[in-house]
């Protein structure tokens, strides 16, 4: 659509900014049961805003919401710059408060996420795949997409050493080989692995043939819980990640050390897990005052 070029070409968004804003202006002209008629446009008013906003708000929590209202006012911003909505629209939205640090990471207790490793299947190709994947993101805390990115030649067998690219900081971050991820990578690259003449480690187990996309380790990971009867209540593999910086926690380990493994640029985004370390915060709470003390 028009718009999508605009935010790639006047604003200079990246695909998948532009995706999740043309979807949101998609979902909202479809809210108004537009047929490409411009005075559908016109009649745009803080009723209808208000109407999609209360229907949106009732699939996706605050802070999804207002990243979505914020994508509305975007869009409301280009239709009166187009003359086809009325002026001043994207200001007529109240976006909800969100605070930061209102909401805990999504941990597992550690004896849960051993249990998790233990109910994948290893006898199998897919099972194969599926350990070592996980592997990495219980023991190195890796994201999704930094697993399913990682090239043949990443895995630097001669140094003993993982070289991860970290989209979300734009470096690269070097972990050591131990000796269980090793072996489960050298079992699923003999063993499971597709001869197929592809550079990322992990491929599909299943047709079509090809790389594996960050979706599938999502699938995988509540396969195997399902799987395993864990009853996690988490949809995604990013709760082992922070499972892994409480675990480390609760062993000793410093912040800046969990930091760093982690690929945080900063200390804050470290510091959330201290809230997570529930029996270590009972030591320092202060005693209450009994009744009588001042």
């Amino acid at each position: 659509m028009a718009y999508g070029e605009h935010l790639r070409k006047a604003r200079g968004f990246a695909p998948s900014t532009v995706h999740q804003h043309t979807d949101t202006a998609i979902a909202f002209l479809d809210h108004l049961h537009y047929e490409g008629s411009l005075e559908t446009l016109a009649h745009i008013n803080a009723s209808v805003i208000e109407s999609f906003v209360k229907s949106t708000g009732q699939r996706i929590g605050r802070t999804s919401l207002q990243h979505s209202i914020a994508q509305v006012r975007g869009f409301l911003r280009y239709l009166a710059l187009r003359g086809e909505a009325s002026q001043g629209l994207d200001t007529q939205i109240d976006s909800p408060r969100v605070y930061r640090g209102e909401c805990l990471p999504r941990a597992l207790p550690w004896e849960t996420v051993k249990a998790f490793l233990r109910a994948i299947d290893r006898s199998t190709p897919m099972g194969m795949r599926d350990f070592a994947i996980f592997l990495l993101i219980v023991t190195y805390g890796m994201r999704a997409n930094e697993v399913v990115g990682l090239q043949l030649e990443d895995i630097e067998w001669r140094k003993e050493r993982i070289r991860v690219f970290q989209r979300k900081t734009g470096g690269n971050l070097f972990l050591p080989i131990t000796d269980t991820v090793g072996t489960g990578l050298i079992n699923y690259l003999q063993n499971g692995r597709p001869n197929l003449p592809c550079r990322e480690v992990f491929l599909r187990a299943r047709a079509p043939e090809g790389i594996l996309m960050p979706t599938a380790v999502n699938e995988a990971f509540q396969a195997w819980g399902r799987r395993g009867g864990l009853g996690i209540p988490f949809q995604g593999p990013h709760c082992l990640r922070h499972s892994l910086a409480v675990h480390l926690l609760q062993q000793g380990a410093s912040l800046k050390e969990i930091g760093d493994l982690l690929g945080h640029r900063n200390a804050e985004s470290t510091c959330i897990y201290i809230r997570l370390a529930v029996e270590d915060l009972r030591d320092v709470a202060l005693p209450l005052p009994t009744r009588g003390q001042p």
